[in-house]
């Protein structure tokens, strides 16, 4: 699995971070996603799926193998 962040879609809900807060971070300064991994172990995999399909902006792109 690979994901990627639009960055200008995201509103900073931070719904990503309380799915899989191994995986996703928020920027200090505006609240905006950032990732801690573009390619997460498979015991992550969850918590991105869910991260994804809570995303208010459907900002998180998932690539799955």
């Amino acid at each position: 699995m690979k994901i990627e962040i639009d960055q200008d879609k995201c509103v900073g809900a931070g719904q990503c971070v309380f799915a899989a807060m191994d995986v996703f971070d928020q920027r200090d300064s505006d609240g905006i996603a950032v990732l801690l991994t573009d390619e997460p172990t498979e015991e992550h995999w969850e918590g991105v799926r869910e991260a994804a399909a809570v995303c208010p902006a459907a900002a998180i792109t998932l690539h799955e193998n």
